[in-house]
């Protein structure tokens, strides 16, 4: 049982690091773009696929890590499979049609859990994005429009 734990305990870290890395390069490559001062349609939609790719790749390459480990450890008929049942419980999708070892079955909802975590951090920054652009936006749309006169006090 202690060889379960410090292995999905290793698979955890390596996952948060590579999250934390690629999270870490994309927040400062918005910073320096001062992305988040831009307004258009265009320009935003551009943004957004370019932030929605980036964080794609974050998840696939953590999917790929906990893949790699099921396919060399030989649990899975070929490496296709390992990554498939790596994506299902990456994303909680979990359809159950592929199992691991009886004694390693735990690393399914280890990982299921830590993906849901690190979806949810995802999903944070596109909130905080999001929510930017449109503050930025309404700014300055009411910026532009001229302010009506108060009413007089008689």
């Amino acid at each position: 049982m202690l060889v379960e734990v410090l292995f999905a305990g290793g698979l955890v870290v390596v996952t948060v690091v590579i999250h934390a890395v690629g999270f870490s390069a994309l927040v400062r490559a918005i910073l320096r773009s001062h992305a988040l001062d831009r307004s258009g349609f265009w320009i935003v939609t551009g943004m957004l696929i370019g932030v929605t790719s980036w964080l794609m790749l974050i998840h696939l390459t953590e999917i790929c890590v906990w893949g790699l480990f099921y396919c060399r450890q030989g649990w899975m008929p070929d490496a296709g499979t390992s990554f498939y049942f790596s994506g299902v419980t990456y994303t909680s999708l979990g359809y159950g049609d592929q199992l691991l070892p009886k004694p390693w079955r735990m690393l399914a909802p280890l990982e299921t859990l830590t993906g849901i975590l690190l979806c949810g951090l995802s999903t944070g920054l596109f909130f905080a994005i999001a929510h930017r652009w449109i503050s930025n936006f309404m700014q300055r749309k009411t910026a532009g429009e001229p302010r009506s006169a108060a009413p007089m006090n008689e």
